[in-house]
């Protein structure tokens, strides 16, 4: 509890710093890193992250010295060429993204590797610290960084802002962006820069190995709660800080914790709980939502078989039946049929008569909609395509279950039909 405190309070200045430079890191990463993933080039991040090792050894070589500055000028551009190289060779040869990603993400690290070795070989004092640009040190964070990272996030927050509809409409459909007359190589152009500098400006907190997560794990841990992309953009942003600021929590809570790990561990734990756990498109979620699916198909499969018993239509007749009578009708699975007739006692639509069942008012009511709903759907499909007879009945079994109460008057007033059609097929 004393280092929860004495981490929140931000009385040491080496914590403000790291907090600031994940927040600055993480947001802008998991800005870039939606329009990253809302154009399926997931896998671009991990090529521009293992690029930038070279650019920051060629940088260093011609500082002489650790400079941010010239250090971030030289991975964004090995960045910005592996990009170009990776776009040049799918379009200019027979391999695929997956293919050429791998081509000059391999090459450009063992380049980086190669000069990384050089300088270590040099004797030089001052390339004490490069080696931690390949797994990160965000404990390592100064004050100087901690500008340049919030100079980095204004800028690609500004572009976003500024030239939203034009990101949205070349992430979503590029085609249409061109035969409108929109600058499509240009804005890739702008995107691609800001992939390549938000990666640039995480490499010293989380390394070459792991910032490529920052690009696409928040995007795709949000994108499992929200179909709007306005909320995908802020609640990506909102994991990604959350998950910048606990990692350098554990990294000063337990010294031997390195951050950048941490970091991406739990965002891992984010998405891998938003797989499971996020609503209608969590397996736990689409669980339920099957099953109680599959309940409502067993109740009023078991509600339209009572309707068709001998004498049902007579309403001035109180009409018993039994399990047995209803899988003379219907071949229903013994356990289902059990279940679903204790859920329709439950709701009132069916009450026990001794070892009998009887319909109510409302079961009586309920049985025959769903009947009306089979039957208008027969007939639509009867008048209004070619289907032969024989296989109206299997359609109108799998649609009748879903028609709202919308599509029913649609349906009547398209057949001109009112009631219960007589034809059951």
């Amino acid at each position: 509890m004393h280092s929860f405190t004495d981490f929140f309070s931000f009385s040491n200045a080496n914590v403000v710093y790291v907090v600031l430079g994940m927040i600055c890191i993480n947001a802008s990463s998991a800005l870039v890193g939606t329009f990253a993933f809302l154009r399926k080039r997931s896998l671009i991040g991990d090529a521009v992250a293992h690029s930038l090792l070279p650019g920051i050894c060629f940088g260093y070589l011609v500082a002489g010295e650790k400079n941010p500055v010239l250090l971030l000028a030289g991975a964004f551009l090995t960045g910005w060429i592996s990009i170009f190289l990776v776009d040049y060779i799918v379009r200019h040869s027979r391999l695929k993204q997956d293919t050429a990603i791998g081509v000059v993400l391999s090459s450009f690290f063992a380049l980086g590797v190669v000069l990384l070795t050089y300088i270590q070989k040099t004797g030089s004092g001052n390339h004490a610290g490069l080696d931690h640009f390949l797994f990160g040190q965000a404990a390592a964070i100064t004050r100087d960084e901690v500008s340049l990272f919030v100079v980095i996030l204004v800028i690609i927050l500004t572009v976003v802002v500024v030239f939203y509809r034009q990101l949205v409409l070349l992430s979503f459909n590029p085609e249409y962006a061109a035969t409108i007359g929109l600058p499509v190589r240009l804005f890739e152009f702008v995107l691609t820069s800001l992939t390549v500098l938000a990666i640039a400006a995480g490499i010293q907190a989380l390394g070459v190995i792991l910032i490529s997560a920052l690009i696409i794990t928040p995007a795709a841990a949000a994108r499992l709660w929200t179909h709007n992309l306005k909320w995908l953009m802020l609640l990506a942003v909102v994991i990604s800080i959350f998950c910048g600021v606990t990692g350098a929590y554990i990294s000063y809570a337990r010294t031997a914790m390195p951050t950048g790990p941490w970091v991406v561990v739990t965002l891992s734990l984010i998405t891998l709980g938003s797989i499971c756990f996020a609503p209608r498109r969590g397996f736990v979620s689409r669980y339920y939502i099957r099953r109680k699916n599959s309940r409502k198909i067993t109740d009023e499969n078991i509600l339209k078989t009572i309707f068709k018993l001998p004498g049902f239509q007579n309403q001035d007749t109180e009409l018993t039946f039994t399990r047995v009578n209803l899988t003379e009708i219907r071949p229903f699975d013994t356990k289902e049929l059990h279940r679903g007739i204790d859920r329709l006692i439950r709701r009132g639509l069916i009450q026990k008569s001794g070892d009998d069942f009887v319909m109510t008012t409302s079961g009586r009511k309920e049985s025959a909609r769903i009947v009306k709903l089979h039957r208008l759907w027969e007939q639509y499909l009867l008048r209004r395509t070619r289907i032969d007879t024989d296989h109206v009945h299997s359609g109108a079994e799998a649609i009748e279950h879903i028609i709202t109460p919308e599509i029913e008057a649609e349906l009547e007033r398209e057949l001109g039909i009112k009631g219960i059609p007589e034809d059951d097929y």
